[in-house]
């Protein structure tokens, strides 16, 4: 490749890469396979020659969907063998990101793992069909499949998701006021406080991978969960401070015991109540927290 050409190919995936790392991340859930997964993408986009390429994004897209198929074909057998509940690596993300409502459901924990119960084809076509509105020729292009098949895959994974995925979407007002109080409850052990701002069938998925201790199963129920927070933290006897954030383009806290991070806990709210708990404490899933990851769809 001549020197121009390999300079037009490194503008090109430059101006791409936050759409291709988006792309990898909500077909992973793991920001470090996804940024493994673009540098297998250009490594390949610079073998490919420009001049035959019509829509340089689309064609981009097409490379990095597919080096993420066969990237999360590795990573389901990795996470059978992973010790108690997985969840997806947490990103602290700009503003903007939860200023696009779309963007900011399909990247919240609660969906990403709604996503996890699709096949690879299944999450492949979903996530670039509802997310990034790319046309069913391109998809089949990127999965190998016709296009007539990927309208059949896409009408059937966008049903299974809509079976699972949160029943309503909730003001950014609202859900800042909930998680306000359930943070106020923390910092302050009041365990009525937080009864109070649980919904009766709250869920609490906790991720140590084995390296943190973590609950190896949900736990569901605002009383249980109750006990679970309090009586851990009297058991070890830290002082807990809780600072607000965004994650995934959604409300989020960061745990300190004794001023050291425990975890990172993104927030599920409906019905002005907690209905979701998503609480990552596996070090190895902590390290994007401390500066901005860009996610965007275009």
């Amino acid at each position: 490749m001549s020197d121009h050409a390999t300079d037009e190919a490194t503008a090109t995936f430059v101006a791409h890469r936050n759409l291709l790392f988006t792309v990898a991340y909500e077909m992973l859930g793991s920001a470090a396979d996804a940024e493994d997964v673009l540098q297998e993408t250009w490594l390949r986009w610079v073998e490919v020659d420009l001049e035959h390429v019509r829509d340089q994004r689309a064609y981009l897209v097409r490379i990095t969907t597919r080096q993420s198929l066969n990237r999360l074909r590795t990573l389901t057998r990795r996470k059978e063998s992973y010790v108690g509940q997985w969840l997806p690596e947490p990103l602290l993300t700009a503003p903007d990101v939860a200023e696009d409502v779309e963007l900011a459901e399909s990247v919240s924990m609660a969906l990403m793992l709604v996503l996890e119960t699709l096949s690879p084809t299944e999450r492949a076509v979903f996530v670039l069909r509802e997310v990034f509105d790319v046309s069913y020729d391109e998809i089949a292009a990127a999965v190998d499949k016709s296009p007539a098949t990927v309208r059949q895959i896409a009408h059937r994974a966008r049903l299974h998701v809509d079976a699972r995925r949160p029943r309503e979407v909730v003001s950014p007002s609202e859900t800042r006021a909930v998680v306000e109080s359930f943070q106020r409850a923390l910092e302050t052990g009041d365990p009525q406080g937080l009864l109070d701002v649980l919904a009766p069938q709250v869920v609490l998925v906790s991720d140590g991978g084995g390296v943190k201790q973590a609950a190896l199963r949900p736990i569901t129920g605002a009383e249980k969960l109750v006990r679970f927070v309090f009586g851990g933290l009297r058991k070890s006897g830290a002082t807990l401070t809780v600072d607000p954030t965004v994650v995934n383009g959604n409300p989020a806290l960061v745990l300190r015991l004794d001023g050291e991070i425990d975890g990172i806990l993104s927030i599920r709210v409906e019905d002005a109540r907690v209905i979701g708990l998503y609480y990552v404490r596996n070090p190895e899933k902590l390290s994007r927290i401390a500066s901005e990851t860009s996610l965007v769809r275009n």
